[in-house]
């Protein structure tokens, strides 16, 4: 296998709304993010996701575009952007863009003249109907806006001021890797690819996901852009099996380096996908899950726990309470040693937690809203809706990035866009900084650990068998072994094992584990290699 610097580094993605805010208007800029770097090279990361900075109305904060080549003035301008760059370059730091290209904002000039009449020039860039089938918008609804200018209908699989790309275009294709190029020549170190499974569509037969042409579209894709250019390329797939994973990321096929798959974050979704029903996390489902994707053999696999659109890991499968630094380094951990790339979301390396909203008056997220506004109107409580939200709802992870104890978690100086979670006294950068048994040296060991050894990018992967709560497995490279022992539960649980600890790698508890029969505490996690 080819070599590359995106198996061994560790990519660490920035909400930029929500990251830091450098002139004091609530809401986080490229200034701020600037302001951050050497947080960020302490934490040892290799690579920043930048969720998108493009101008927007910002109707889905920011994942509606009218502008690809163009910075959102709320957070800075392109100078700030080359500026950006440049700092991380310094930095060893590489910036990776978001790529969004299922959809425009309807404020985009394509689509602002596609709807002036169906002979325009840009109609085509769009997908209309004269009537409407039964496709539905992930944010509720009929995913069909009539059009009252231009008298059709027009797809929109997310917001209604997200109008659908019509991939079947080619000139659709042309000025996307027009867009690409240009930020490649800028010096970028990738793309992340917002719901790209998505843009192989078909639409009479409703089919969203993984449609029959996508895969010509991304190795066209590769070829007319970063092919030749050693990017990292991760795809947002939420339908990905391995083997269709396979089929992005397989080098021969020449697609992209990696997929984010979802397949252990919708396994705790109740019923075919709806994610606002409570499910009981199971650690024996999580184990077969990715278990099946370390065993990816054509492809490259990407690792991760949180999200721009995902709760709080130590909130959703944690303890935020009595065990929350325990069990966000045993998350931590589990993860880090595994084949494949991590990706840190901001705040994760403190282990920030879910907000207590109260109110829908609380809530930015479209999504919730939208769901809020609908369960509502079925009848269904409002105290039970909020639960929801406070679990899965996405402004969990977008609330503001606690720096200090101080006003506003030292986020702004103004009104910040979206609450500030109040244990921000207790969970912030500054404490973690001064702590060494805080959950951000844990992530910057992982990180270090990750560059050092080899047996983490390309050993083999085996689970081994443990108590349903007890995940763990074994990595092996060059003859040696070393293994990952995570217990994600409150409860203590044996583990039973042949093998014997010659060197403690990271462990969350402060003693060194006999290994051959144990007795691991709550949340209690280590890795070691073995004899």
């Amino acid at each position: 296998m080819k070599k590359n610097w995106w198996q061994k580094t560790v990519v660490y993605q920035i909400y930029p709304r929500s990251f830091m805010d450098a002139n004091g208007d609530g809401v986080g800029d490229l200034q701020g993010i600037i302001s951050k770097l050497d947080y960020l090279e302490k934490l040892g990361i290799g690579a920043i996701w930048l969720s998108p900075v493009y101008q927007s109305p910002m109707d889905d904060n920011g994942y509606d575009i009218s502008d690809y080549q163009a910075i959102a003035d709320v957070f800075g301008t392109m100078a700030d952007m080359d500026e950006l760059l440049l700092e991380a370059k310094k930095r060893n730091i590489q910036i990776v863009m978001d790529l969004v290209v299922n959809h425009t904002s309807d404020e985009h000039k394509w689509f602002v003249e596609a709807r002036k009449s169906k002979d325009n020039a840009y109609r085509d860039y769009y997908i209309w109907a004269d009537e409407p089938n039964g496709l539905q918008s992930t944010f509720s609804g009929s995913a069909w806006e009539f059009d009252e200018e231009s008298g059709q209908y027009f797809l929109h699989l997310f917001s209604k001021r997200q109008p659908d790309l019509n991939w079947e275009n080619p000139q659709v294709h042309k000025e996307v890797y027009d867009m690409m190029n240009f930020w490649i020549d800028k010096g970028i170190g990738g793309f992340r690819m917002d719901v790209i499974d998505l843009i192989g569509k078909e639409i009479d037969q409703e089919i969203t996901g993984n449609g029959p042409k996508l895969h010509e579209y991304l190795h066209e894709m590769n070829q007319a852009t970063f092919g030749q250019k050693n990017l990292l390329t991760v795809g947002e797939t939420w339908g990905a099996t391995p083997e269709i994973a396979e089929l992005y990321s397989d080098p021969e096929r020449q697609e992209l380096s990696m997929v984010f798959q979802f397949e252990h974050i919708t396994n705790a979704y109740l019923d075919e996908g709806e994610k606002w029903d409570k499910k009981e996390f199971s650690v024996s489902k999580l184990k077969e899950i990715l278990a099946k994707w370390q065993a990816l053999e054509k492809g490259w696999n990407s690792l991760f726990w949180n999200n721009h659109d995902l709760p709080r890991i130590v909130s959703n499968w944690g303890n935020d309470g009595k065990y929350r630094l325990k069990s966000a380094k045993a998350f931590a951990i589990l993860l880090h040693l595994m084949k494949g790339t991590p990706y840190i979301y901001q705040g994760e390396e403190l282990g920030m937690t879910n907000y207590p909203f109260e109110s829908i008056e609380e809530v930015n997220d479209i999504e919730s809203r939208n769901m809020f506004a609908e369960r509502l109107a079925a009848g269904h409580s409002e105290i039970e809706i909020m639960d929801s939200i406070r679990r899965v709802g996405r402004d969990n992870a977008r609330t503001p990035m606690q720096w200090t104890a101080g006003e506003n978690a030292g986020f702004t100086d103004g009104k910040p866009w979206l609450a500030v979670n109040p244990n921000h006294e207790e969970i912030n950068a500054d404490q973690a900084m001064s702590d060494p048994d805080s959950v951000f040296y844990t992530y910057q060991k992982l990180i270090e650990l990750r560059k050092q050894h080899d047996w983490i990018i390309y050993g083999d992967f085996k689970l081994i068998d443990s108590e349903d709560d007890v995940f763990a497995y074994l990595r092996t490279y060059q003859g040696k072994k070393y293994l990952v022992v995570a217990n994600l539960s409150d409860e203590e649980n044996q583990f039973k094992t042949g093998f014997v600890c010659r060197d403690l790698l990271i462990h969350n508890e402060n003693f060194l584990p006999e290994i051959s029969q144990i007795k691991l505490k709550a949340w209690e996690a280590f890795a070691c290699e073995v004899e």
